[in-house]
């Protein structure tokens, strides 16, 4: 197959990130039709048109530290803003909670060799005037700042209203899933045909609650700023959310073949944490703000013609911070000495390379967890209760082998210590910040 290196050859790159998107929500990862139809079909058809990997991982079960480390293809935990978990509104006006605009970005690096950067969607890695994707690398910015807005009044649970061009406020009407996908089909039509490549990060707030479809203006006016919206929502108007975020995949696809750019431009999708409450991460358990399987391991899907041979599936061990590292590579740069990338180059394997080995590490504030995968065993940790689990045999993790592989357990937890030592400690200020408990509603 034709590849794309040489000079003037650089991919196009369009990073799609959903929000709090679980493993199966996806039909091409065994999610069921709904009563509609298809839940996404425009995703299902990327994943046969490229590669879908089936043991990719987000960097957190949780939201804004996942975005440090896909904005810096490091390890989070490096970070101060990222030990929040996640950001939340108090730290508005913050001069610490938020990705420094001195550290090297994917976007700043980009930028630095030619490429045109743009943000279209949602930001949630601190706030103006000491952070913002402007004072990152990004030449625009459409979307919110914060973690999470309603569709149609695009406020906050403070009630604040969060839609920003820049770092003006835009009072524009309409769903906000329909408003990122326009203004990401209007930057390909005036960017695809330059002479330069653009790197367009896609983050939709799309399947993130409230839980209201673009029929649900209603919805939006009765719940005010209760945005966690415990008392509504059902699987099958969360179904129709992930439905118009993939009617919208269609139409950033549709605008790439129009403008001639799609045979040579990388279109990563995946989600920066597991599952919410009303998610179908089978057969894995738990979810967001859980390291078991449920809230880290996310769906993975590349599309690039000019590189990528269709219908392939790969079990290839990753992190969200080497789809970093492979834009990166694909950029044809590299991380500054200072800034060097935890996470590692996929651009080989998009190539046809075999698999390679990739440990995975992760630590939690929230319950005291920590996790490490390596090769089909991983090592976990949550209420100072250990756990082994053979994941290729138990994805389920309900089957503990700690107490009859008692050597293997201490090697990995050892392998955790070590690593830990590596990263800065959480600090005591840390906060997190749940949306819910068992007083909402019934845990597992």
């Amino acid at each position: 197959m034709a590849t794309r290196d040489q000079p003037g050859q650089r991919p196009n790159i369009v990073f799609i990130v959903a929000d709090d998107l679980g493993y199966a929500d996806l039909g091409c990862y065994g999610g069921r039709p709904a009563a509609f139809g298809p839940v996404s079909p425009v995703l299902d058809g990327m994943a046969a048109a490229g590669i879908r990997f089936t043991q990719g991982y987000s960097n957190s079960p949780v939201c804004s530290p996942t975005r440090f480390a896909l904005m810096t293809g490091r390890y989070q935990y490096r970070l101060r803003g990222a030990a929040e978990e996640p950001i939340n509104s108090r730290s508005r006006g913050s001069t610490t909670l938020g990705l420094p605009p001195g550290h090297a970005s994917l976007p700043s690096l980009l930028r630095a060799v030619g490429y045109r950067t743009a943000l279209v969607g949602k930001w949630h890695l601190g706030y103006p005037p000491h952070f913002g994707p402007l004072r990152s690398g990004y030449e625009e910015f459409y979307g919110p700042m914060s973690g999470g807005v309603d569709y149609f009044s695009h406020c906050t649970n403070t009630g604040a209203h969060d839609l920003w061009e820049g770092e003006e406020e835009v009072q524009d009407i309409g769903y906000l899933t329909d408003l990122i996908t326009q203004r990401a089909v209007d930057y390909i039509g005036r960017t695809a045909g330059g002479d330069a490549p653009f790197l367009l990060s896609l983050h939709y707030t799309a399947p993130h609650w409230p839980w209201e479809t673009r029929d649900d203006a209603a919805v939006s006016a009765e719940l005010g700023d209760k945005l966690f919206h415990l008392h509504g929502g059902n699987i099958h108007t969360y179904r129709r959310m992930i439905h118009h975020m993939d009617e919208g995949i269609g139409r950033v696809l549709a605008a790439l073949a129009a403008q001639g750019a799609l045979e040579n431009t990388l279109v990563i999708f995946t989600s920066d944490n597991g599952g919410e409450r009303f998610s179908d991460n089978w057969p894995l358990v738990g979810g967001k703000m859980d390291l078991t399987e449920g809230g880290i391991r996310v769906p993975w899907i590349a599309q690039w013609p000019a590189v990528i041979a269709p219908g392939r599936v790969s079990r290839q061990h990753c992190l969200t911070m080497d789809w970093t590292a492979t834009a990166i590579d694909a950029a044809g740069t590299a991380a500054p000495a200072e800034a060097p990338l935890d996470g590692v180059s996929l651009l080989g394997l998009l190539r046809g390379e075999a698999e390679f080995e990739r440990p995975m590490h992760w630590r939690m504030n929230h319950r005291g967890q920590r996790a490490l995968r390596q090769g089909r065993w991983k090592y976990l940790r949550v209420d100072g209760h250990d756990y082994l689990f053979d994941i290729d045999a138990d994805e389920r993790e309900r089957a503990n082998r700690g107490p009859h592989e008692g050597d293997l357990l201490a090697g990995l937890r050892d392998d955790w210590e070590r690593w830990n030592a590596s990263m800065p400690p959480i600090p005591a200020d840390a906060t997190v910040s749940l949306g819910y408990s068992a007083k909402d509603m019934p845990q597992r």
